[in-house]
């Protein structure tokens, strides 16, 4: 078991037919961890009395318990939090239980007036509303197993208590009994020492009263002495001061005799003074007017060197500019000569790096057949060798710093060759959508000329076909007797037939009345053919090809309008 808590609260008890009352509770929580081959772990709430011993009740609450007490009480934490959030309550309502109104308190009601059979504890929160209620666990009243158990872990608590504090109070009766033997050895030694102090400070006593008489002898003399020289001193001084005040008696009459001479002069001072104050008052009002000139004059003077100033920045923001912009082309321009001076020399330091490593290649094959001719010629040549191998990891090194300016200028190249044949990759574009356009504009050349082609043949056909009508007309007009028709009836019966038959300013009304038959004498077949967007030909009558393709033509006819 592992105890989360246990303390005494003050919790109100409720039982039917009897009043509230309050009395300090010990409430304990502990986790209980099964030993089944599942591993639960529930939580056991007990409350106990330490004045009763019989007051007992307890709650084991295991996760499926606590699910279903999560859904009846709308609890918005789980099992794992719940004991934390347990204990918080309760430490909220023990810090809060000496308060007159506090605001969380414990309630145990039970149906039973001696507190017989379940019980209910409840945490309520209190406010200017309302008791709400946060949260309610039902605990069972211990059987006497239980009971007795419970009093057999306290009965064993108290011995253990009882075993520690005779054993504490004996190892403190051993600490009293030692102390109190080095108290009585102390006390001994302490009355030898004020006998000690007693003698020593009688005979301090009698030496200091000895030297205090001599010093009040010897005060008494040097004070007759003082006395002395002070009467001595106060003689001088009174003779001093009788020589001071004749002297000052002299200098008053000195100083009376000059002031009646500075009296005169002040006067002559201030007529002089009165003069110069209305010079100065006409001074100042021309020094103000010569002010307010000066003043007009600056600003002139400032807005002047504002506007040159404007002047000089635009033109120094401008001579900027320009030098920024050539040196930024100088820049490029060097870089440029400078990554392609680099690169070259890169790629030459290269190809002597690798010649010098091939000699020396060529050299440790020579010394490795030296070697084998003798051991004194070995290790000569092996020392050399070690020496030619340090020099060449030192060239390793520049060779390998030379490679990553080597790849850092290579990318470079990279990039700028990325972005020339992004720039060709564009230009390409741009020269395809150029010649597709020209292929339409070729397209749409051709099919104007088509049309150009195909509107002249239709010109031509509508103008036979006038030719043929006007001929027909004519051969009527002579056949039949003349007779008095009414324009509009000629009309209505040439609108019947054709709708597009108008009449003509220059011609009489007439009937037309269009063949049924597509074959027309003396025309030629290739204008009764039109090639649709599909290229195939299509034979239509001329009524039909006259009514759909003729509407626009530009040719004057009497029964074709525009």
């Amino acid at each position: 078991m592992e105890a989360v808590f246990s303390d005494v609260v003050k919790v109100i008890i409720r039982c039917r037919h009897c009043d509230e009352r309050k009395a300090r509770i010990r409430v304990t929580i502990e986790r209980q961890s099964s030993t089944s081959a599942v591993c639960k772990r529930d939580l056991l709430v007990r409350l106990t009395n330490d004045e009763d011993p019989h007051f007992f009740f307890s709650l084991t609450i295991s996760e499926e318990d606590f699910q279903s007490l999560k859904v009846q009480q709308e609890l918005l934490i789980e099992f794992a939090s719940f004991p934390e959030m347990l204990v918080q309550l309760l430490r909220q309502c023990q810090s809060e239980q000496n308060c007159s109104h506090p605001r969380f308190q414990l309630l145990f009601s039970c149906d039973s007036p001696s507190l017989d059979g379940p019980g209910q504890l409840s945490v309520m929160e209190t406010n200017s509303f309302k008791h709400s209620n946060q949260l309610s666990l039902r605990l069972t009243q211990g059987s006497d197993k239980h009971v007795k158990d419970y009093l057999a872990a306290c009965l064993a608590s108290v011995k253990a208590e009882k075993e520690a504090l005779e054993l504490k109070l004996k190892k403190t009766e051993d600490d009293l009994t030692r102390r109190l033997n080095d108290a009585e050895q102390t006390l001994s030694e302490m009355e030898r020492m004020r006998l000690e102090w007693t003698l020593e400070k009688n005979s301090l006593c009698s030496r200091h009263a000895d030297e205090l008489r001599r010093e009040q002898e010897k005060a008494a003399d040097l004070q007759e002495r003082q006395q002395q020289q002070t009467q001595k001193h106060c003689q001088d001084l009174e003779r001093a001061h009788q020589r001071d005040s004749q002297q000052m008696q002299s200098r008053l009459v000195q100083l009376e005799t000059s002031c009646g001479q500075l009296s005169d002069r002040d006067y002559q001072n201030q007529a002089a003074l009165r003069d110069l104050k209305a010079k100065l008052v006409a001074a100042e009002e021309e020094c103000q007017r010569f002010q307010q000139q000066v003043a007009s004059m600056r600003r002139q003077r400032d807005s002047a060197e504002t506007a040159l100033h404007a002047n000089e920045r635009l033109g120094q923001q401008l001579q900027t500019r320009v030098g920024t912009l050539e040196q930024e082309a100088k820049d490029r321009e060097q870089n440029a000569s400078r990554t392609q001076e680099a690169l070259k020399a890169a790629q030459q330091q290269k190809e002597t790096l690798e010649e010098d490593a091939r000699s020396k290649e060529a050299q440790v094959e020579i010394l490795s057949a030296d070697l084998k001719k003798a051991n004194e010629i070995i290790k000569k040549f092996w020392c050399e060798l070690q020496v030619q191998q340090s020099k060449n990891k030192d060239k390793n090194v520049a060779l390998v710093e030379q490679e990553k300016v080597l790849r850092d200028t290579s990318t470079q190249l990279e990039r700028a060759q990325g972005e020339v044949r992004d720039a060709h990759q564009q230009l390409q574009h741009k020269d395809q959508q150029v010649a597709s356009l020209k292929e339409q504009l070729e397209s749409s050349m051709k099919k104007l000329a088509e049309s150009k082609e195909l509107l002249r043949s239709n010109e031509n056909v509508i103008g036979w076909i006038n030719k043929q009508l006007n001929e027909k007309r004519l051969s009527e007009m002579l056949a039949e007797p003349p007779r008095s028709t009414p324009p509009t009836a000629a009309m209505t019966s040439a609108a019947h037939f054709y709708p597009h038959v108008s009449k003509s300013p220059a011609m009489p009304d007439v009937v037309y009345k269009p063949a049924a038959s597509p074959s027309v004498g003396g025309l030629d077949a290739k204008y009764f053919k039109r090639r649709d967007d599909g290229g195939g030909p299509v034979r239509e009558s001329p009524d039909a090809l006259i009514a759909r393709e003729f509407p626009r033509s530009k040719t004057p006819s009497a029964y074709f309008p525009n």
